[in-house]
Formats: structure tokens, C-alpha cells, sequence
């Protein structure tokens, strides 16, 4: 027997190479050198294995350079895969349900009605859309009178607001546009230039800082009428023009209350009282009124226009302006004005009834009393003089009236404003009123023409 540990495998055969005219086998040699494997191979292997390592050192060197790329595409990755991931587990989010609007107020809803507003007995009224019933404070003869005056005379812009200064009930609140029926609508509630009623204000400051009295005597230089304070300042001399505060203010001479705003009362004082007066601020809560404007003067010049009332940027709504007219006629106390007496529900039942209610008090009852008296001259000597007498000089109205007028030219709408502010009687008002007319082109009626017309409907029994 053949001894099994000298038995081999013999070795396949590997390969062949055609030589000559035959065959001959050719010994594989053993990749074992010295009894160890050999590393490194030869031939194309290792021409191969050059190409292979010479490919990846340049890999690895350029890999550098792309690896913040790599990173940032990785980065991106995740991020949208993980947006989306939790996109698909998360509620997509709802939106906010929307704000209910806010509720108008009683006075809004009134003063929309108004035009649509009937008489029913003595009273006037209108009925919401919900079904509610509103009586107005309105005096109905009184708001019937100035309306249809305004439009016989097809005035071109005119607003009138009418108020009871005691309770703030308002009397009376119409306009009219022979040009524009959107203006109308809410003329009584927009910014127009004050002019020379600002020069109550300007006198208020003086008299609440006790500078002056209705007997005071201002001395100055210039027209009457000039509206440049460079012409106002006195001269060292003499020889200066002198007026007291009273006939000043009646004939609403510019110069004299320039020179009070700037050098009597100062422009702490002027401004204390515009603050006062309810500018630059919401002054009526719940009443859809613009709020009136006067910026602090930058220099004495301008000081002295806005004491004189010449400030075109000096804007009132025609409702303040009636406000402070009532507050003076109630010695200085500002009540809230009311649009309406009553409001019944749809079923009848009366409800929100009309209660005065004081706002501020504006100036002192010793203040009202001297700007009360001041205000006397405008109708007796003063501004509105033929708007309340005759050609022979016998007053339409046998009623005392405080009362100022106001001119300015003024761009929106473009044309000359009129205003006129009054309360009557004197001793014991019950009614104060502003009436404003703006005339772009020729003249046709004054406001204080508007304001003879509702006194005298007020005062005729």
C-alpha cells in the first residue's frame, strides 16, 4: 500500500502557450517564496495596482476641497427629510379665526341715520336695521330752518352743529354741498383751518395766568388786518397803536393777540390751554370725530400767527369747536355731547336714556365770565355786526349773544372759510352753535348769516 501522507493533489492545469509545432506543459511556479506568501504581485497585477493606488490618492486629495460641498448637501438633505417627516406627523396648523369688528357706538349709528330721520309728533327719529328706534335730541324746526337755508342759497360747502350747554344735548347738526354730497355727510366731523377762533384760546391763556383783563390795553404797530408778525413788534419810541383786549377781540384785530400769545401770555401758557381746549387728542370717546390738530410753535413768528389765528395747520372739526363754545356758555365745564334722547329695542322697550356727563372743566367760571364779556363786542361792535342789525342798525335779535368769526383761506376743499361760533343769552345760555361756509369761487352767504338764521329760529317764541 502506497502511504497516504506522500499521497498530493496534483496542481490543475492553469494555462497553455502554443509553441512551435506542438505542445509542452510549463511548471506553474509556486507563489511561495522561502515557505511565506508573497506580498507584491508582478506583471499587469501590479501595473494594475499602481493605476488603482495613484487613483485613490488623488481622491483623497481632492476631497478636501468638496467636503464642506458633501457636507452642506448632506445637511440640506436631513433637513428637508426631517421637515417632511414631521410634516407628515404633525396637524397642519389652522389660522386664526377672524376678529369680529369692533361695535359702533350709539352716536355713529345715529349721526348715519340722521339724513334718513323723520318727525313723528315733536320729536325726530330713525329706525335701525336691527329694528331699534332712535329719538334724537334734535330740535326739529331748528335743524329744518338752517338746512333748507343752506340749500336755497345753494351754499357750496356749509356745516352746522347746534349744542345745549348745559347737558351737551346737541340741537341741531346738518350740512349742505352744492358740490359735493359725500362731504356733507361728514363735514361736521373733519379737520378744517380754526382761523381767528383760535384767538379764544389765545385770550384764555392770558386771562387764566391773570396777564390780562377784559380792560387790558395792547399796544402795537401795523394794519389792523396784517398778517405779518414782523409789523407788530412796538416801537421803542412810541407812537403805537393801542386797542383793549375787549374791541380787539370783537373786531379780532391780528396784531394785538400775536402779541399777547408771544409776549403777554408765552407760549407755555398758549400751549397749556391748547392742551386744555382737547388738541391733539381723543377729546369725545365714542364720537366718530377727527382729533383736532396744533403743533407747539417753533419760534416767536410762529407763536404770534397761532395767537392770531393765522396758522393754517391749526385744524378743529366743526362739533369741538361747538363743544367749546358750550363749555365757555357753561362757565368753563365741557359736557359730552348726545345725539340722542332714547333708544327703544325692537320690542319698544326704552333704553339708553341721555344723561349729562362733564368731560373736563376748560377754564375757570372766572375765565368763562371775562371771555363771556369779551365775546359780547362781536355782535354789538364788532365783526358780525351787519349780520345782526339792519340797515338802520336795529338788531334782528332781541337777545344779548357772545359770539366770534373766524377767515381763512384753506385747500381742502380749496376756497375761503367762514366761521362763526356763538352761545346766547349771555346771562343764562341756552344754546351755543358754530356754523362754518366755504366759498371757493364768489361769495354768496357768511356764516354768521347761518348762525343769525338758527338764533333766530331758537328765539322766536
Amino acid at each position: 500500500m502506497q502511504d497516504l501522507k506522500h499521497l498530493s493533489r496534483k496542481k490543475p492545469f492553469t494555462g497553455f502557450t502554443p509553441s512551435g509545432i506542438g505542445f509542452s506543459n510549463r511548471r506553474i511556479k509556486s507563489t511561495r517564496v522561502s515557505g511565506r506568501l508573497r506580498l507584491l504581485p508582478s506583471g499587469k497585477r501590479l501595473y494594475n495596482l499602481k493605476l488603482t493606488l495613484l487613483g485613490l490618492a488623488v481622491i483623497l486629495g481632492i476631497f478636501p476641497l468638496y467636503r464642506p460641498v458633501v457636507s452642506y448637501v448632506t445637511g440640506v438633505y436631513t433637513s428637508l427629510r426631517s421637515g417632511s417627516d414631521s410634516q407628515r406627523t404633525q396637524q397642519p396648523k389652522q389660522p386664526d379665526p377672524p376678529k369680529p369688528p369692533a361695535a359702533l357706538s350709539s352716536f355713529t349709528i345715529a349721526g348715519s341715520l340722521l339724513e334718513t330721520a323723520e318727525m313723528q309728533g315733536d320729536s325726530l327719529m330713525a329706525r335701525t336695521s336691527d329694528g331699534r328706534q332712535l329719538t334724537y335730541t334734535i330740535m326739529g324746526g331748528l335743524q329744518k330752518r338752517v338746512h333748507d337755508y343752506l340749500e336755497r342759497n345753494k351754499v357750496p360747502y356749509g356745516v352746522f352743529v347746534a349744542i345745549e350747554p348745559a347737558t351737551g344735548r346737541i340741537l341741531g347738526m346738518t350740512s349742505y354741498s352744492a358740490r359735493d354730497n359725500e362731504w356733507s355727510r361728514t363735514s361736521m366731523y373733519g379737520l378744517y383751518p380754526m382761523a381767528s377762533l383760535f384767538k379764544i384760546i389765545t385770550a384764555s391763556a392770558a386771562l387764566e395766568s391773570r396777564k390780562i383783563t377784559p380792560e387790558s390795553v395792547v399796544e402795537f404797530r401795523g394794519n389792523s388786518y396784517s398778517e405779518n408778525p414782523r409789523y407788530w413788534e412796538i416801537s421803542p419810541r412810541g407812537k403805537n397803536n393801542r386797542l383793549d383786549v375787549t374791541y380787539a377781540l370783537g373786531k379780532s384785530i391780528n396784531p394785538v393777540y400775536g402779541r399777547m400769545a408771544s409776549e403777554i401770555a408765552g407760549k407755555k401758557s398758549v400751549m397749556e390751554s391748547v392742551s386744555r381746549f382737547g388738541f391733539n387728542q381723543e377729546l369725545l370717546p365714542g364720537v366718530p370725530v377727527k382729533a383736532s390738530q396744533a403743533a407747539e410753535p417753533t419760534s416767536d413768528h410762529g407763536l404770534m400767527l397761532m395767537g392770531a389765528g393765522l396758522n393754517h395747520d391749526v385744524k378743529i372739526s366743526p362739533l369741538h369747536a361747538a363743544v367749546i363754545m358750550s363749555a365757555i356758555a357753561n362757565g368753563g365745564k365741557m359736557m359730552a355731547p348726545g345725539l340722542t334722547s332714547s333708544i327703544a329695542d325692537d320690542k319698544g322697550v326704552q333704553g339708553d336714556l341721555f344723561t349729562p356727563r362733564e368731560l373736563r372743566r376748560l377754564v375757570t367760571p372766572e375765565t368763562a365770565a371775562s371771555l363771556t364779556r369779551m365775546l359780547s363786542s362781536t355782535v354789538l361792535t364788532g365783526t358780525s355786526r351787519k349780520a345782526f342789525h339792519d340797515r338802520r342798525g336795529r338788531p334782528l335779535i332781541n337777545v344779548p349773544i357772545a359770539a366770534k368769526t373766524g377767515s381763512i383761506n384753506g385747500t381742502d376743499p380749496k376756497g375761503h372759510y367762514s366761521w362763526f361760533a356763538a352761545f346766547a343769552p349771555i346771562n343764562s345760555p341756552r344754546i351755543a352753535l358754530v356754523a362754518l361756509v366755504i366759498n371757493p369761487d364768489k361769495w354768496r352767504v357768511k356764516a354768521s348769516q347761518v348762525g343769525e338764521q338758527a338764533l333766530e329760529e331758537f328765539f322766536k317764541h
